[in-house]
């Protein structure tokens, strides 16, 4: 069985792109169900997947984030990763949805986690807003919000994977787009304006749009209603495969889970400097082998 992802919201769970991926499990809030229903239902999705990987916004309730690790602490589990992403809604969904993808490919399970934050590199999201003058995700100089008083302005905000802001204006110089071939998701909110598909698409070479639902989290994490949220990114699972398979993996020193990157999925442990990645064949590890590439 493929390795479970997770979501704690069910509007982060984009339309498959092929009858290959799979869903996501929804992990609800404290307020929505009990505690020990939630930790049945992980205990569940332990038995029949094995190992569960959870995306967690940077936008979630404390309460929902404490809940998480609570079942994981009962449950014992080392099965469990729980990822938090600094992502705009819009962002984690598409991370999400590649996520589902990666899952039925021949990845482990720490391969899986730990290509969560190599992606988020390739997420290009972001938002045309009314005003940035409740924007605290993304850096707003005090000329900037004192400009978003102005009736009529709108900035194009890029969140990641570098912020960048422009007001927009005529022949106003567009936010850097990606060096390679996407297609965007745009959801509207109580913005209208047709900026995002008719100008910025394709000023960065936009292969195809699609629209979607605003995620209900995006006014608070943007700081308005009034806007137009997109994420750009890499639509070919093929292309996706050969980026996480391009990385060396390493075993975890911790955990002993497979890893890309710099850090565990699973444990959060950084990997451990080169000097450090020899492994004896000592007691702890009753003479097993070093894991490929150490």
């Amino acid at each position: 069985m493929p390795t479970a992802i997770a979501v704690t919201s069910a509007d982060l769970v984009l339309p498959p792109t092929d009858q290959q991926t799979p869903t996501a499990a929804l992990l609800q809030a404290p307020e929505a169900q009990s505690l020990d229903l939630a930790i049945g239902d992980m205990h569940l999705l332990l038995e029949q997947h094995g190992y569960v990987v959870a995306i967690c916004p940077t936008g979630i309730s404390p309460a929902h984030e404490r809940r998480l690790h609570a079942i994981r602490s009962v449950l014992e589990s080392d099965r469990i990763a729980l990822l938090k992403v600094d992502l705009p809604p819009l962002g984690v969904a598409v991370l999400v949805r590649q996520l589902r993808q990666l899952s039925v490919c021949d990845f482990s399970p720490g391969v899986v986690a730990s290509a969560a934050r190599l992606l988020t590199h390739y997420i290009h999201a972001g938002a045309l807003l009314n005003s940035v003058a409740r924007l605290d995700r993304v850096p707003v100089s005090l000329k900037t919000h004192a400009k978003s008083w102005v009736p009529g302005s709108q900035f194009a905000v890029v969140a990641g994977p570098s912020p960048q802001l422009v007001k927009i204006a005529p022949a106003v110089e567009l936010p850097a787009g990606p060096p390679f071939a996407t297609q965007m998701l745009i959801a509207r909110g109580q913005l209208s304006s047709e900026w995002v598909q008719q100008t910025l698409a394709p000023a960065w070479n936009v292969e195809a749009v699609q629209e979607c639902a605003l995620p209900a989290g995006s006014p608070r994490w943007w700081g308005t209603g009034k806007l137009v949220e997109f994420a750009s990114f890499l639509p070919d699972i093929s292309v996706i495969y050969q980026l996480v398979s391009s990385v060396r993996r390493e075993g975890c020193h911790w955990c002993g889970m497979e890893l890309i990157g710099d850090r565990c999925g699973f444990c959060s442990s950084p990997l451990a400097p080169p000097e450090n990645r020899m492994h004896s064949t000592g007691v702890l590890n009753h003479g097993a082998p070093a894991p490929p590439g150490t």
